[in-house]
């Protein structure tokens, strides 16, 4: 039985744990490893996921009978528009292919259209294959950006909108 809900804050652990294990299947041909490690330690150490909360971000797991598969983290009104921003969304890459993704995308638009967004909103790197299944379920391109992260690193990503 596969289940969504908020994670709550003794589950960050699981969302640092799926990062790391998601994060080098992901990226580990596009990042080099000290990028890569520089990136989740800024991202994913557990006052970084505690702050994103305090910013407005809430935090999804998916989980199969009770073992947690992957997460997600959405917020509305990005940036002041009617949008509900995807921060995150990773699936542990044993379970990539299944629909995982999928159902956690629906469920964050769901809470999107209980909003009243006008849409999805999100980005992701402009050599990351993942850009195809965004696209598969309705996003397009609207931009690029990138974004400077510290340690002389860049995001080069797409940002992509799914109208709702």
């Amino acid at each position: 039985m596969i289940t969504i809900s908020e994670a709550l804050p003794n589950e960050y652990n699981i969302i640092q744990e799926i990062a790391y294990k998601t994060w080098p299947d992901c990226y580990g041909n596009i990042l080099s490893k000290i990028q890569l490690d520089y990136m989740l330690g800024k991202f994913y150490s557990l006052e970084a996921l505690h702050n994103n909360t305090l910013n407005g971000q809430h935090f999804l797991l998916i989980k199969e009978t009770g073992i947690p598969l992957g997460f997600a983290a959405y917020e509305h009104n990005y940036t002041g528009r009617n949008v509900t921003r995807i921060h995150k969304i990773y699936v542990l890459p044993t379970t990539q292919g299944k629909g995982l993704g999928k159902l956690l995308i629906q469920k964050m638009q769901s809470f999107a259209e209980e909003n009243h967004s006008e849409a999805l909103s999100l980005n992701v790197n402009r050599f990351n294959p993942a850009r195809s299944f965004y696209e598969k379920i309705g996003f397009k391109i609207v931009a690029e950006e990138d974004i400077e992260i510290g340690n002389g690193y860049l995001m080069e990503d797409y940002i992509m909108e799914k109208q709702l």
